[in-house]
């Protein structure tokens, strides 16, 4: 991702007291223009490792203290964005007297298009990613994924076929997890485990159930992966499975029968239960949207 511009218009309202019934009231605005590192990670509250972006903006009256405004934003990198030059045409080209567009307000526009693109092509693929269940027993049944990036506030939906397994499936589960490592050289301890947080989880029973379906939303005020020197982030579903050690008989229904048949399971079932993970890759979405679910005030004031 290449270096991005973050400008900030800052508006002031200064008063001041007199002799006059009310009190005079001058007010001005000012624009500061700061570049995000290139190399920089993304806003991330992990923990063992928090990386916050904050703007510190300072006042001060004459023979007062001086007063501090920190507001913090938040920042999402995009890997991948190759380094191309602007067309040779737009950079010769004669500005338009009655826009009032500067050139780095367009390279930002610029910069945030090609960035959508390629979130775009990368998550609007879809292939069946096809994964026979199995354990020790014999096979359990199929799951099939279209896709395994996706980027925040997506859904991430999967189907189940157990019709063709061999060993009967009483419950699954399914979770959508982050998993934090911090690398051994900043470990606080050795050998400190890998944090894993879950973000959303499908439970659902399916004795006799031939084909199911799954449905996990990505938060919009997640991380997306990324990876430094002292931390790395991952993402991956999480499976567990429960399944029965012999077969489980289905009630029987008569063709003639005109009533209702009531079939009870079984008291006591031996069971196994085993899990699975597979990784998937997570990714940024368009900052107008992830600014919907964000925390941080778009209006901060300070006294002097």
């Amino acid at each position: 991702l290449s270096p991005v511009s973050l400008s900030l218009s800052l508006s002031f309202s200064l008063s001041f007291s007199n002799s006059l019934p009310s009190p005079l009231l001058y007010s001005f605005s000012d624009s500061y223009c700061e570049t995000v590192p290139v190399d920089g990670p993304p806003t991330f509250r992990g923990q063992s490792v928090k990386y916050v972006y904050k703007l510190t903006i300072g006042c001060q009256r004459v023979n007062s203290p001086i007063k501090l405004l920190r507001v913090p934003f938040r920042v999402m990198v995009l890997h991948g964005i190759p380094e191309r030059p602007f067309p040779q045409d737009e950079a010769v080209a004669p500005s338009n007297p009655f826009l009032e567009e500067e050139e780095g307000g367009r390279r930002d526009s610029r910069l945030l298009e090609k960035a959508m693109d390629l979130l775009m092509i990368n998550t609007s693929r879809r292939s069946p990613n096809l994964f026979n269940i199995t354990n020790a027993r014999g096979k359990v049944g199929k799951f099939c994924i279209f896709k395994i990036m996706y980027r925040l506030g997506e859904d991430i939906i999967g189907t189940f076929t157990f019709s063709e397994g061999d060993i009967p499936c009483l419950q699954y589960s399914v979770s959508l997890q982050s998993e934090e490592e911090v690398t051994q050289q900043h470990q606080r301890r050795p050998g400190q485990p890998v944090n894993v947080t879950g973000h959303a989880r499908h439970q659902e029973a399916c004795l006799h159930t031939a084909a199911s379906h799954f449905s996990l939303p990505v938060p919009l005020n997640a991380t997306p992966g990324f990876s430094t020197d002292i931390v790395s982030l991952r993402w991956r579903l999480h499976f567990e499975f429960v399944t029965a050690r012999e077969p489980v008989e289905p009630a029987t229904v008569l063709q003639n029968e005109s009533e209702v048949t009531v079939w009870t399971g079984a008291e006591h079932v031996d069971v196994d239960t085993f899990s699975w993970d597979l990784p998937i890759k997570i990714l940024p979405t368009n900052p107008a949207l992830a600014s919907y679910v964000s925390q941080f005030s778009g209006t901060n004031s300070i006294h002097i």
